[in-house]
């Protein structure tokens, strides 16, 4: 397996799970993942949110973890990276008005490289104009975004993710098996027992 070097986008109030597990699990099979947040450097941290369905009309959200970043935004140059991963949350409302970042996101799209999204994550991707014509799905309440950015949303089950070439996304974390090990499958990673 050749290892691939990933971008990690995050930010304050992503959630938990959404950013914790895949960039461990994006660790652990012996991927070199960069976590990084704009305007944060290396060693700062986030704040996250766990959000929970509880049987209210949307998810619930509690204090999560604090999350340390292992790389600087300011420092990270596309070209030498693989792959994108976008975590989900309330982050990707503010991240989506940064144009470094829609400048990360739009290189990792032209150039067909590999991105993982999550969640409001598709938030960065509507706003970076790289949905169109694509299939996708994301939290229920992102599906008008999809659609008036020209992507055909896909209505999942939450444990079900959607890939479309390059793009893999999923509607929130209990989709994280079938999420990750989709995108393993885009990067070309093959985990043998």
């Amino acid at each position: 397996m050749a290892i691939k070097k990933i971008v990690f986008l995050t930010g304050d109030y992503a959630e938990d799970y959404e950013t914790m597990v895949p960039f461990q699990m994006l660790q652990m099979v012996g991927h070199n993942v960069h976590a990084v947040c704009p305007d944060k450097q290396a060693g700062e941290k986030v704040i996250t949110a766990i959000h929970d369905f509880e049987g209210q009309q949307t998810y619930s959200e509690k204090p999560g973890h604090f999350f340390v970043l292992n790389a600087s935004f300011a420092d990270i140059h596309p070209a030498e990276y693989d792959a994108l991963v976008l975590a989900g949350g309330r982050a990707p409302e503010y991240l989506r008005l940064n144009k470094k970042v829609i400048d990360l996101v739009k290189h990792f799209a032209q150039a067909d490289k590999p991105i993982a999204a999550i969640c409001h994550g598709i938030q960065i991707l509507t706003a970076a104009d790289v949905v169109r014509g694509k299939k996708l799905t994301a939290y229920p309440a992102v599906e008008p975004e999809v659609t008036m950015a020209g992507g055909t949303y896909v209505s999942v089950n939450v444990y079900e993710a959607v890939t479309d070439g390059n793009l893999v996304t999923a509607p929130a974390w209990p989709a994280h098996p079938q999420w990750m090990a989709a995108f393993l499958k885009v990067l070309g990673t093959q985990i043998v027992p």
